[in-house]
Order: C-alpha cells, then structure tokens, then sequence
C-alpha cells in the first residue's frame, strides 16, 4: 500500500534540537535530507525554521521536476491534539505552552493539507504499512504458511516508553487521541509509578546505579558497553539494568497483546540492547497466572516468538495449519467430502525493525497522510 504511489508528501523529524525536513514519494525519500535548528524557546524563530525547512523542500522538488505534492505529515512530541493540529505545553518546546495550531499555521502558510500525530503512532503505521508486517507475510506466503497477520504494536524505546497500535491497516486513535498509550501502564517492579520510568533512558541509569552502587553520570550506551565488557563498571549490574528494562516492558506489552493479538515490533536507541532486554521481555509474556482454585493458565494463549533468534524465526514460519474432512465426522459419508482448514497453533512474534526507527516514522507519515486524503477527510477546500 502506498509504495507504488506517485504523491509526494513533505516530511519532518522534530528532535529537540533541530528540525530534519525530506520529502517521501511512492514510499522513498525523493530530496537529500536537511536539518535546521528548532529553537524551542522562541515560537517566532521556531515557525520561521519550519516555514523555511519546507519552503526550500518545495524548491527542491520543483527543481527536480517533482510537482505532485499532495500533503505535510510529520510527528511531533505531546501533549498534544493531534486531530486539530494543535501542540500544548511542551516540557522540552516551551515555545508552545498555551497551545499552538501549528497545522492550520502550515497549512495557511503552503496551502496544503498538513498532519500531525505522535512517533509512536507513526512508527507503527510504517512498520504496518511498509515495514515489518508485510514483510512477515511475505516469508509466509513463500513458506505456504496459512496465515496472514493483520495487526501490530510498535514500540520505541528511548527517552520514554513510546507506542502505537495498528488494526488491519488502521491506525487506533481513540476518541481523546490516547489510544494505545502504553507508557502509562502500571509498573511491575514498582506498582505506583508508571512503567516508564523503568522502561527509559532514566530507567537504566537509575537502575544500573542502584545495583552497582555508582553514582557516575554513564548514559544508557555506556551502560550497554559496561554490560558487554567493552568499558570498565560492573558487568553483572549493566546486564541487569537492561533485564529489569525488559520485564517492565514485557508486562505492558502482554496486557497490550491480550487485546490487540498480533506482531510485535520494537524500535527506539535502546533496542541497540536487544540481546539484554528481548529474552526478558519474552519470559515476561510467557508467565504463567493462576486461579484461586489452582488452576494455571498461560499468561497470553498465543506462542511467543524472539524473531531475531534465526531458529526461533524458522520455528515462526512453520506451517501451522492442518485439514479436516467433514466426512469423518459423517458417518463416513463422502458426499460430504468437504475439508476445512485448522489453524491448531497460536502465534505472536517480537520483531526489531529492519527499516531502523526514524525511516519508520517517516514512512508512516507518509502514509498516514495519504491514507487521511483517500478517506475524504481532508476539506474540501483542498
């Protein structure tokens, strides 16, 4: 979907510090990268860097002969309300307290429709869209495998604990614009704080530093280098800061996958820690619960697969699916020799994306845009 398309939208990369503009046509960046600074103190100096980033995105498709620029779609942090692109009160942009409508400002300024939404959202949408899910199905089908997947979590992990959700190529939202919001979710290891503040760059520190019982300023890197015995620390407390990380998510993602039921995909700097924090994130989903009569049920009905582990991979696209024949429930009658597929096996698998998280995002805003055109939800001014 969208990859053959010959719409062109301008995208942005809204970091803290500076402002990564591109433009995305038939799913590839179509213009050379370039970035500006954000100025995220001063709201005039701010607009004027976005007016200028995509004004010189223009001029460059124009250039190259490119003229069927439909739309602007990027992520943007929050709070925010997202649907009438509106940016509240930034912690790290408080140029924007009070509530900026910084859409309707862009699109009055391009004369274009512009969207905005959060990068987990779009990370999500790439992944489900262009990204990790078709190419699952496509291993699938070349395996013969009776299965297709048709739903996704994405999540990012970084400074916080990012996420959004997908539903048979359709973003959730929810009626607030909360929809799939995980970072809120209560805390394992600490059942009155939320899960991010385990599941974040704050996260690790804080825990490598209580167990080790350093005090030193080490970011969540040097912690992975500590952890892999390439820098001088304490190995076991590194490796277990990022075990820790991984069970706080893995708890989130399962109560999330109850609901949601397909494939995971991860993303963020800290899945650079993969090898520390996957395995725990899968234990995690495959725990067991219990009733108060004894009972003991599997903490998801769905097998849990590590889709970076190449044998586990392999056991994922093992065909699952058997016949059978009504006739042997008929008495033998084979005029009723009809056969139905059996799905006897449930399946989820916990992926790392292959486009990387920032072409991720990209691309689900570009779909997210063009997807919002082809729903007539755009004025029709436009």
């Amino acid at each position: 979907m969208y990859d053959q398309d010959e719409r062109i939208v301008l995208t942005l990369d809204a970091g803290g510090s500076s402002f990564a503009f591109s433009a995305i046509q038939g799913g590839v960046e179509v213009i050379p990268s370039f970035s500006l600074p954000a100025f995220t103190n001063d709201l005039n100096k701010c607009l004027n860097s976005l007016f200028e980033g995509f004004a010189r995105s223009i001029q460059t498709l124009k250039k190259n002969n490119k003229n069927n620029l439909s739309a602007i779609s990027f992520a943007f942090p929050g709070p925010a309300d997202y649907e009438n692109g509106i940016i509240g009160d930034l912690p790290n942009f408080p140029a924007f307290r009070g509530g900026v409508p910084l859409g309707e400002i862009l699109s009055a300024r391009f004369c274009l429709p512009v969207f905005i939404n959060n990068d987990g959202n779009l990370f999500a949408y790439g992944e489900a869209l262009l990204g990790i899910l078709p190419e699952i199905n496509r291993e699938l089908t070349q395996k013969k495998c009776g299965r297709v997947y048709k739903n996704i979590l994405g999540i990012t992990f970084g400074t916080g604990f990012g996420s959004g959700i997908v539903i048979n190529n359709e973003l959730l939202f929810g009626d607030n614009g909360c929809g799939g919001d995980i970072w809120l979710f209560r805390n394992k290891l600490y059942p009155n704080m939320i899960a991010e503040e385990s599941v974040s760059v704050r996260g690790i520190v804080r825990e490598y530093q209580k167990l080790s019982g350093s005090q030193k300023n080490l970011t969540p890197k040097d912690i992975f280098y500590i952890a892999e015995g390439k820098m001088n620390g304490n190995q076991v407390a590194a490796q277990k800061s990022f075990a820790l990380f991984g069970e706080v998510a893995g708890d989130a993602v399962a109560h999330m996958l109850t609901f949601l039921d397909g494939i995971v995909v991860l993303g963020g700097g800290i899945i650079g820690a993969a090898k520390y924090i996957i395995p725990s994130i899968k234990k995690e989903m495959k725990t067991q619960l219990n009733t108060f009569e004894g009972s003991s049920f599997k903490r998801l009905q769905m097998e849990v697969y590590d889709l970076t582990d190449k044998s586990e991979k392999k056991n994922f696209l093992v065909d699952n699916t058997r016949q059978l024949s009504l006739s042997s429930f008929l008495n033998g009658d084979q005029r009723k020799n009809k056969k139905v597929q059996y799905r006897y096996k449930k399946q989820t698998g916990i992926a790392v994306s292959h486009l990387g998280t920032n072409k991720a995002i990209a691309l689900g805003a570009y779909c997210f845009a063009l997807r919002q055109i082809d729903l007539k939800s755009v004025p029709k001014s436009w």
